[in-house]
């Protein structure tokens, strides 16, 4: 019998006990080799019906401990520390509370000298200007991308289209950006915010403080097993006259010149407890780190992922294709953190993971160059089955949380 639907989904739709989340959500994944065929990996949830990252959560509040950690830390910063006014430490962000965060902890605790570098948003915000202005304005220099925009909006379009992923080109860009600042100022510590076993990917590497540096990294000089926005890379280079040196920001870097470097890729939360609601009133204490005026379309928070105009569409097809929209995550995170109970999570889900990201829809058309039909066509062939039925002239979820029994 089939266990799975679209995407390699389970058939079997199941809910975390503790938190918001459903096991139709996808790990995290090497972005660059993924076909519009490709079946994904997915978070799990076990035979306890608890999630990934209520797992972790778990052993996070019962197994680790923290003061054990926090010398670590300050033994790792011991070692990279330079007394000279050189950088010791790069710090990869966007001006969000996660990056100001470690950055304003790494300089006025640890006594560190940290770089700044970001990979700018697709479609920056107002509130994403000035929030990266006030991350600057902390006292830090920063590294900016230097992409060929053309490129980016390439890429953008193409991932819409063939994956209705239009998130996937800022994800790519992003997770290499840092390795090539690093290398390009011999930094040798670079540290990360959250670890990804806080999303229940990596599980098992919880007790590791290092990132996993597949993400970014390949053996073979060649680019024929590329893939981005489903299409592979010689075909998008003939099609659109686009050159390596073009599309350099996007691809992998080789392994030897990555060794080479011997730079340490670090998670801050790897060394200190993070809390997703705590972070926030942190960075409002130590910053001029602002969130919205009103609450963020499809959830009901203010200060989460609110500097790419991008980021709502991303989320409202992440609902799309799994059942999850914005609302979602906010929830199950605020739960994990004891803000909000699960109850409460659930009925904030019912009430605004659905809603649709009218605000920078025409500028979503406009950037990515297609029609309202277009959209539309993307979106209704991006429904997996077994999560949608069509009741009249709208679509539902066939097992949506508040009704699971």
């Amino acid at each position: 019998m089939k266990s799975t639907g679209k995407y390699g989904l389970p058939l079997e739709i199941k809910f975390c006990k503790e938190c918001t989340r459903s096991n139709q959500k996808p790990a995290v994944t090497r972005e660059f080799y993924q076909t519009i065929l490709q079946k994904k990996v997915y978070v799990g949830i076990d035979e306890k019906n608890i999630c990934g990252s209520c797992s972790f959560n778990h052993i996070k509040n019962n197994i680790i401990n923290w003061s054990e950690r926090e010398k670590e830390l300050e033994e790792l910063c011991n070692k990279h520390r330079k007394n000279n006014g050189d950088y010791d430490v790069l710090v990869p962000g966007s001006g969000g509370k996660d990056s100001i965060y470690v950055a304003h902890q790494l300089k006025n605790k640890y006594r560190m000298n940290p770089l700044l570098c970001s990979w700018s948003p697709t479609m920056i915000t107002k509130k994403g200007k000035e929030n990266l202005r006030a991350w600057i304005n902390l006292g830090f220099n920063i590294e900016f991308d230097k992409r060929n925009k053309d490129v980016h909006q390439v890429l953008t379009k193409l991932a819409f289209l063939n994956l209705c992923h239009p998130f996937q080109p800022f994800i790519i860009g992003q997770k290499n950006f840092a390795p090539r600042v690093a290398i390009e100022k011999n930094i040798k510590l670079i540290m990360f915010g959250e670890h990804d076993a806080e999303f229940g990917s990596d599980l098992e590497r919880w007790n590791n403080p290092t990132m996993n540096t597949d993400w970014f990294i390949k053996d073979k000089t060649d680019h024929q097993d590329i893939f981005f926005g489903g299409v592979q890379l010689k075909d998008i280079l003939k099609k659109y006259n686009f050159t390596i040196n073009d599309i350099k920001d996007y691809l992998p870097i080789e392994t030897d010149k990555f060794k080479s470097n011997k730079a340490e890729f670090h998670y801050f939360s790897y060394y200190k407890k993070y809390n997703f609601h705590n972070t926030y009133y942190y960075v409002l204490e130590n910053s001029d780190f602002l969130p919205e005026e009103e609450r963020i379309q499809g959830s009901y928070d203010k200060y989460a992922s609110m500097d790419d105009k991008i980021d709502y569409l991303h989320f409202y097809t992440y609902y799309i294709k799994f059942g999850m929209g914005r609302a979602t995550s906010a929830a199950e995170q605020e739960i994990r953190s004891g803000v909000i109970s699960r109850d409460e999570g659930i009925a904030l889900v019912k009430r605004f993971d659905s809603e649709f990201p009218s605000k920078y829809y025409e500028e979503f058309l406009e950037y990515m160059q297609i029609d309202d039909k277009q959209f539309h066509e993307v979106i209704e062939r991006s429904r997996p089955e077994h999560l949608w039925f069509k009741d009249g002239n709208e679509w539902k979820l066939k097992k949506p949380i508040w009704e699971d029994g």
